[in-house]
């Protein structure tokens, strides 16, 4: 495992060129299909793969909490993603993959892990309605390997949001309403939980809000509205004031699109923010890399609240 994983801290220089890598594993072979299907996750969440630890049990868990594991002192809640999907197998999971979002470390509990693949977020599909229908929406992207193999992304964010049971309302509580009237934040995040927390924070603070589910579908947005203030004589920035970005997304990564609104001019004077799960301080360098002018990790409406205040004119 230890093999597997040793140049993790070397992936960093993929991002900006709309590259990613992805460790790619499987939950098993359903007993209902009689297939194994074929996940991923990004290697930038991945801190570590293990074979499953003692597990602690704890009462009043989700079915899916299977309890938690003392790392180096830390004790981390273990998700059995087969149990969450709802996928029955023929054998009970025998690796952990320890994760890491926006500072929040879990493990989740898989079949397998194959191999890291290296590909360009181009490849990187929305998936189809079908799909997205049948998984509960789950799957944020899709792409299909040389050996015909579909690999899906989950919406890990989702599964947080889902497993943990937390009520996030007192997260939006006391946003003061700015005094800013007709402001209008682009924003791009394929996670529907994501989105879901963005349209709260701007709906408490007054802001009008334009999403897009990917890089590539945000950028041909913002162009078409570049192109219509061209058309009004307008500068963009009276059509909208920020644009909030995601990284992870298929088709075009959110530092691609950073570098594709700096280097347009109608852009100009916008600031571009990058909203994001990944919260090491390697991803925020690569941010400011590409043209960020902040970070702001997920799931702090309250910072973001700060600082979109302070951006928008």
């Amino acid at each position: 495992m230890s093999e597997l994983l040793r140049r993790i801290d070397a992936r960093t220089k993929l991002a900006g060129a709309n590259k990613l890598e992805i460790l790619l594993f499987t939950l098993g072979t359903d007993l209902n299909t009689g297939r194994k299907e074929t996940f991923g996750i990004n290697v930038f969440k991945v801190r570590e793969v293990m074979r499953i630890p003692e597990i602690t049990r704890a009462p009043d868990m989700p079915s899916a909490v299977q309890g938690m594991v003392s790392l180096r002192g830390v004790l981390v809640p273990v998700v059995d993603l087969a149990k969450y999907i709802g996928i029955a197998t023929e054998t009970p999971p025998a690796i952990m993959i320890v994760t890491e979002y926006n500072g929040h470390t879990q493990g989740f509990l898989v079949g397998e892990v194959d191999t890291i693949l290296r590909l360009d977020w181009a490849e990187m599909r929305v998936p189809p309605s079908m799909l997205t229908a049948q998984m509960g929406g789950l799957v944020t992207a899709v792409t299909e390997l040389k050996d015909s193999r579909l690999v899906m992304m989950l919406d890990v964010e989702k599964i947080l949001a889902d497993t943990a049971q937390i009520d996030d309302s007192h997260l939006f509580t006391n946003l003061t309403p700015l005094d800013k009237p007709n402001r209008t934040v682009f924003f791009a995040d394929d996670s529907s939980v994501a989105r879901k927390q963005i349209e709260r924070t701007l709906e408490a603070l007054g802001i009008h809000g334009i999403s897009s589910i990917n890089g590539r579908q945000a950028w041909e947005e913002l162009r078409r509205i570049a192109a219509q203030a061209e058309v009004a004589g307008r500068p963009v920035s009276d059509f909208i004031q920020i644009v909030l970005t995601d990284v992870e997304m298929p088709e075009m990564d959110g530092y691609v699109l950073t570098k594709n609104v700096k280097s347009d001019p109608r852009f100009a004077g916008i600031p571009v923010l990058m909203h994001s799960s990944l919260s090491s301080e390697a991803n925020r360098q690569l941010g400011i890399s590409v043209g960020v002018d902040e970070y702001v990790p997920k799931f702090e409406p309250h910072r973001l609240a700060e600082v979109l205040g302070r951006l928008i004119k």
